[in-house]
């Protein structure tokens, strides 16, 4: 869990990093920085995708998690809570849900979440988190300075996922092959390119609702096994 908890501490420390600028930099200029963000996240969605070639695996993630997250209606659920912090906070509206629906996406579903979490329950190696924390606490700064306080509450979602992930990987360590962690992988990218659509405001993806397609692949390996 310490890995988890350093990342935990480099979200909110660069996050307040961020708010403490926010007030000095003109709307033209974050409304730039964000686009910028938004293409750079679309390049590192792109090159996760490519990780597998199991495309018809892929797909049929997608599908079939995009329906279990409109059935668990998760967009709405993390929505909802944004907009309880923001009463709780007594921010106007949008100014918090934005930034912890956003930045909890980008922390949570990238390969190195998933890679990270598991390889730290299982060997007490914490590096790939460590790595992930200077990649978060730096981003954080930008978009805590752009979208507001909500990217400092992303700091509990990140704790919570990468907190059980890392908790139930002694479980799952059969499963993860090199093979599923390629295709969680590329499904992870993919929902990354769409929050980089989404921050470019190309088109509106509900993203939150799409999050089950990531364990897709490794519930596909284990029926495999199960029926073998």
């Amino acid at each position: 869990m310490f890995g988890t908890l350093v990342n935990t501490l480099a979200i909110i420390a660069g996050s307040l990093a961020g708010l403490a600028f926010r007030g000095g930099i003109p709307l033209h200029y974050q409304q730039t920085v964000i686009q910028a963000i938004g293409l750079a996240v679309v390049l590192i969605g792109m090159t996760s995708a490519l990780k597998s070639q199991d495309f018809l695996v892929v797909i049929f993630s997608l599908a079939i998690g995009s329906i279990l997250g409109e059935w668990f209606r998760i967009e709405a659920r993390l929505n909802q809570l944004g907009r309880w912090m923001e009463n709780k906070c007594a921010q106007s509206e949008g100014g918090i849900s934005k930034g912890f629906v956003t930045a909890s996406l980008i922390y949570c579903v990238g390969s190195m979440a998933i890679v990270g979490s598991m390889e730290s329950g299982l060997t007490g190696n914490h590096q790939t988190l460590y790595a992930k924390s200077v990649l978060d606490g730096i981003s954080a700064i930008i978009f805590a300075s752009s979208l507001g306080a909500g990217v400092l509450f992303s700091a509990i979602s990140v704790g919570a996922y990468q907190g059980i992930l890392t908790l139930s990987a002694v479980l799952i360590k059969p499963f993860l092959i090199p093979l599923v962690v390629d295709q969680m992988s590329s499904v992870g990218g993919i929902l990354i390119m769409a929050i980089g659509f989404n921050l470019l405001e190309i088109k509106k993806m509900n993203v939150g609702n799409m999050l089950p397609a990531i364990f897709m692949p490794l519930a596909y390996y284990i029926i495999q096994q199960m029926l073998r």
